[in-house]
């Protein structure tokens, strides 16, 4: 007898089942997964076997990969706590794993733990898998995780999730498989929260990141900061599926049409976040294929509002009234993009403020209040760089709109080595690139709390924070979403940081590059790819 997929079934389900069974979930994990979503453990059996033979067929093992990111520097790191560039993320999710992770549907699976479970979004268990060995041998157990957590909170550490970790009140071990972390406040998003990026576990006591013991898909075999990476297959790897790939290297090509010759000239096999102006040089090449995934990746034009010239009344309005959206989606970005409103939480997040109207362009308006501020017809300088996506493109739209009305504005273009330890957060005005985040908490948590490690235009508000603690621990979903509307028109209206345009990610592969997928964190499988793809040569 054979069972048929229910009617309700879709290629979205079919492509659940698989990333779940190649991220090593069990059987009855993914029994239990199916008859969640109203499956009879008949049909759910025979899906498995069809989902099992796909994931079985279609890999193919062995290989070496040369991937090639856009930014590096020689602050790089394979400590997840510290990691702020996409290279760090890229080898951190190669090295480690998390507790959860969000698969293409953004939906929360669990990785090295088993379960992550509360009563009453306060107090939290989290289970451990069994029998997870961390690259030196050593067997994972709740002394990792407790050390791995309580580290976001030591000040000397400098992670970058501090503010997010702070929440963690208590975090003890019950026993060996098993922590117990109870927060300050409730909050529905913890197991979300554990599946960023900087909340990868490692060793109790680990002091020396360069030699990255993780329990991940890959070993260290070589890392030189600000220059590349070679990393070689885990044979110890705890899932049943994966690595495929025998060994990858990892490294920058700033340029971005370096980076895409580089693909076209099959010296790589992944070139990230290419410009969309490269799509024009990649179509019709018979061996280049891309993925395009809108996530909600953005890059902001960032204006402090503790120096001038942000500190004048009026000055960043005029930005927003000045700032060309629609040029900017479509020449700039050749339409790989969605307008922006200002705020970081984009129209792919459920919690997307659809009624918050972005600042129209308006020239006359922009020159008024420039006059006001005292400032129409002084040189004002816009730090840009090919570091973050667009910024020179997006730099010269402000200048020409400016110059039309008397404004100068001097584009400062720096390398790219180097602009994020000194230029990004410091320059009065300048260029961000932010990755996608998966809830308002985060974002929000990130980057524009008073207390928040990447404030990047140091807004400042006791009701904005306040309300951030409130929604977090929020069960109404209509009070929850709400409020966050609300946050989202106070960031627009009173921050200094202007978000045209959310753009569309778009990785070029070579076509024998396979198992790419999309992924809410961002491009390149959400910076987990190494684990799940293969060359098919």
């Amino acid at each position: 007898m054979t069972h048929s997929k229910p009617t309700n079934w879709t290629a979205r389900d079919d492509a659940m089942v698989e990333s779940a069974i190649r991220r090593g979930a069990s059987r009855r994990d993914l029994l239990k997964m199916l008859m969640g979503s109203g499956i009879a453990v008949g049909a759910g059996g025979s899906l498995l076997m069809s989902a099992s033979r796909a994931v079985a067929q279609t890999p193919k093992t062995g290989g070496h990969l040369k991937a090639a990111g856009w930014s590096a520097s020689t602050a790089d790191t394979l400590d997840p706590a510290k990691a702020s560039l996409s290279t760090d993320y890229t080898r951190c999710c190669a090295i480690y794993n998390r507790l959860t992770f969000l698969n293409e549907a953004g939906e929360v699976e669990m990785e090295l733990a088993e379960a992550v479970d509360s009563d009453d979004a306060k107090t939290w268990n989290v289970k451990l898998r069994p029998g997870v060995t961390f690259h030196d041998g050593k067997t994972l157990s709740s002394a990792d995780v407790v050390f791995t957590l309580k580290r976001h909170l030591d000040p000397d550490v400098g992670s970058k999730v501090n503010s997010i970790a702070s929440q963690m009140a208590e975090i003890e071990a019950v026993d060996d498989l098993n922590v117990k972390i109870v927060l300050s406040e409730p909050n529905a998003d913890l197991p979300t929260i554990l599946s960023l990026h900087h909340f990868m576990i490692v060793a109790d006591g680990t002091t020396d990141f360069a030699k990255g013991n993780g329990t991940g898909a890959f070993k260290v075999e070589e890392f030189e900061p600000g220059v590349r990476s070679i990393l070689v297959k885990n044979p110890d790897y705890f899932k049943e599926s994966g690595p495929y790939l025998d060994s990858f290297e990892y490294f920058a090509i700033p340029d971005n049409n370096a980076r895409v010759n580089a693909l076209l000239s099959g010296d790589i096999h992944l070139a990230a976040a290419v410009n969309a102006r490269s799509l024009r040089m990649m179509e019709g090449q018979p061996n280049v294929e891309t993925m395009i995934s809108t996530s909600g990746n953005y890059t902001n034009l960032n204006i402090r509002l503790d120096l001038d010239p942000g500190a004048k009344a009026g000055f960043i309005e005029g930005m927003k009234h000045l700032v060309r959206r629609e040029q900017i989606q479509k020449s700039v970005l050749r339409g790989m993009a969605e307008i922006g409103n200002d705020q970081p939480v984009s129209p792919a997040n459920r919690y997307h403020n659809s009624e918050l109207q972005p600042k129209a362009y308006d020239p006359e308006k922009a020159k008024a209040l420039f006059e006001k501020a005292g400032l129409l017809g002084q040189t004002i300088p816009i730090v840009a760089s090919d570091a973050a996506n667009a910024s020179i493109d997006m730099a010269t739209v402000v200048q020409q709109a400016g110059a039309e009305i008397g404004m100068t504005f001097d584009v400062q273009r720096v390398p790219s080595d180097g602009y994020w330890s000194n230029y990004w957060l410091k320059s009065p005005v300048h260029f961000g690139n932010i990755n996608p985040r998966p809830t308002p908490d985060i974002l929000f948590s990130l980057l524009y709390h008073s207390e928040a490690p990447w404030n990047e235009s140091q807004y400042k508000s006791d009701k904005f924070d306040s309300m951030l603690v409130e929604a977090r621990g929020l069960l109404d979903e209509t009070k929850r979403t709400d409020m966050y509307w609300e946050m989202q028109e106070m960031v627009a209206n009173e921050a200094g940081t202007i978000i045209p345009t959310y753009i569309s990610n778009v990785d070029g592969m070579a076509k024998e590059l396979k198992g790419m997928r999309p992924n809410p964190l961002g491009g390149q499988m959400g910076y987990a790819f190494a684990e799940y793809v293969w060359l098919d040569a």
